[in-house]
């Protein structure tokens, strides 16, 4: 059982909370974990109940927050609710991978786990010190539908989100296309290269 307490040092602009959703792409988590906090970022893991499949959260040196995690540390009426404290902590919200499934349910407004609910809370239209990201990682076919075209215009346009594209590859099913979760290295650049661009308009 994981508490609010856990969520600690309150907010800073190099805390990124990596949500991992339900793609086999989640066996990388340990590595984009390692790759960001190397970078000099205050990383914690919010995973869905299918991403739990594919990694050992237990190898991470952090903790990795759960749906259980969110009713267990909450038990009367004043208590924090942890995806609200989650929200407040972060200040780069990152979705990698991120599946068809889970777009979805974002695009929807649905919020019906953890990572969801983060995510439906996360509405910050007037701060320039918050930021979402996110990696979408499934097959080809579910990449080139036109309903993902939709969902993702909305999520940059409507939502101000930044993608980081998927990449062409063999992939799981071994069909070679375009769907792969892009890779850390490269994850890590477009977080580097957004700070960059903020900063140079700020500038000016």
């Amino acid at each position: 059982m994981i508490r609010n307490t856990e969520i600690d040092g309150g907010f800073r602009k190099d805390n990124i909370l990596l949500g991992v959703t339900g793609s086999v792409a989640s066996i990388k988590t340990a590595n984009l974990v390692d790759v960001l906090e190397s970078a000099g970022y205050s990383v914690r893991v919010m995973c869905t109940e299918n991403a739990a499949q594919f990694f050992n959260a237990a190898e991470l040196p952090i903790p990795v927050f759960r749906d259980a995690d969110e009713w267990s540390s909450w038990t009367k009426r004043g208590d924090p609710v942890m995806h609200i404290e989650l929200c407040k902590w972060a200040s780069i919200l990152l979705l990698a991978p991120l599946t068809a499934n889970t777009m979805a349910k974002i695009t929807a407004g649905l919020a019906d786990n953890l990572v969801t609910s983060v995510c439906r809370a996360w509405h910050y239209p007037n701060r320039t010190d918050k930021h979402a990201f996110f990696a979408p990682a499934m097959n080809t076919a579910m990449w080139e539908h036109p309903c993902t075209r939709d969902q993702v215009t909305k999520l940059v346009d409507t939502y101000g989100w930044i993608m980081i594209p998927p990449i062409e590859k063999t992939l799981i099913c071994g069909v070679h296309g375009i769907g792969a979760m892009a890779e850390p290295s490269t994850i890590l650049q477009h977080l580097q290269d957004a700070a960059g661009n903020l900063h140079e308009s700020q500038g000016k």
